[in-house]
């Protein structure tokens, strides 16, 4: 699973990598400091099954810690993007097209209202952050618009022709930007066109499709950066607001919790990235600054949002906006392990309504190809497949090819 950083320049993109990974992509207060785009490993969070289970879990493509598994998910933080990028304007070819592999996006605007539409720094508070967001999804309507029209009526008249429904052909042509066909019949019911005569679609039906189809396919989260700034309060509750509408917005420091992170991997604090405090335990190993920037951090930040944002961030970007769940495949179910004895050692993250045939497909095609059946590791219950799964599952494929 990939998720897209986005953002204008300076709005804090390379920030919420570093302290989500931490990693040391550089950062500055000028546009395009990311040219190439940065990438890293953060973690997203679920009790881990070996706790109820009674058992001592060995974790192989994920981390357990006090019996919350991590499971891994790439970041990648792209270029900024400013008004007209899909025409080129800026960086724009290359942010829409390191876009193309994302599944989520994360928005990162600058709360405190310190850079005007083109990443160029101004006085504190004088931009409303709130128009970024749609100037970014009109950037990305229109870069999908544009790729669609260039053979849409080749493609349309073709599918006619042969009596096919659009989304077969659109889905082939659209593959290269991670776009599914569920995501084209997802897009084609909620918008209501006709199926069987686009080559008919008004400019207008085909610009709302494209937006609904952006919407299914790159879904967004928002995140409102740099709350530690005294001219955020300005336009916080504003963009708050934005969830009656249907986003999700989440109040984010990156800075803060790049600092607590740091810390902690020195032994100086103890911090659990998601948590509202942290510890102090090497007092001593702590300057008079740092203790009152650490103390700013906790009254300002942590007490008063419960967290940095950044944790709660990507969590609600898999496992809300992207309804994601967690699943473990095992070999032996009376010791929930693989062949090798490993207990638990895999999750796996799906889409809420997948299946027990395709989730074997997707530890291994052949397994999905030659599935007999599932079972139940928890009941020994034998599961068809057309199972839906549930979060926290742990299974077992029965193949014609060999068990997993």
């Amino acid at each position: 699973m990939i998720v897209g950083i986005v953002g204008k320049p300076s709005s804090g993109k390379t920030s919420f990598l570093n302290a989500a990974c931490l990693t040391d992509a550089k950062v500055a207060s000028y546009p395009f400091t990311t040219i190439e785009p940065n990438q890293g490993i953060a973690y997203v969070r679920k009790p881990c099954p070996h706790v109820d289970l009674g058992v001592e879990d060995t974790p192989v493509n994920s981390l357990c810690m006090e019996g919350i598994r991590h499971i891994p998910v790439e970041l990648i933080d792209v270029a900024g993007l400013v008004p007209d990028a899909w025409q080129g304007k800026g960086l724009g070819n290359q942010f829409l097209d390191d876009l193309r592999q994302a599944d989520v996006l994360i928005h990162v605007l600058d709360a405190s209202g310190s850079i005007d539409a083109d990443g160029q720094p101004i006085e504190a508070g004088s931009y409303d952050p709130k128009q970024d967001i749609s100037f970014l999804e009109r950037e990305i309507n229109m870069w999908f618009l544009q790729i669609i029209q260039k053979d849409w009526n080749r493609l349309t008249r073709h599918a006619e022709s042969a009596r096919k429904e659009i989304d077969e052909p659109l889905a082939d042509k659209l593959s290269g930007l991670g776009i599914t066909r569920s995501h084209i019949r997802w897009a084609l019911r909620e918008e209501s066109v006709s199926k069987e005569k686009p080559v008919n679609w008004s400019d207008e039906e085909l610009f709302n499709f494209v937006e609904v189809l952006r919407k299914i396919s790159k879904p967004m989260i928002i995140i409102a950066n740099k709350i530690d700034m005294p001219t955020s309060e300005k336009y916080l509750n504003s963009l708050l607001e934005l969830e009656n509408e249907g986003y999700i917005v989440v109040p984010t420091c990156a800075l803060c919790e790049y600092a607590l992170k740091k810390l902690d991997e020195k032994n100086v604090i103890e911090y659990k990235s998601g948590e509202k405090s942290f510890k102090v335990k090497k007092s001593d190993a702590i300057s008079d600054k740092e203790k009152a920037s650490l103390e700013r951090i906790q009254t300002e930040i942590l007490a008063k949002y419960g967290s940095t944002g950044v944790q709660a961030a990507l969590e609600k970007a898999v496992f809300e906006l992207l309804d994601m769940i967690a699943v473990y495949p095992v070999h032996d179910t009376t010791k929930f392990a693989d062949s090798e004895g490993r207990v638990l050692p895999d999750v796996y993250l799906v889409k809420r309504g997948t299946t027990a045939k395709e989730f074997a497909g997707k530890i291994h095609t052949d397994l999905a190809e030659t599935f007999i059946h599932a079972v139940d590791a928890r009941t020994g219950k034998r599961l068809g497949e057309n199972h839906e799964l549930s979060d926290g599952d742990i299974i077992k494929i029965v193949s014609a090819k060999g068990i997993k």
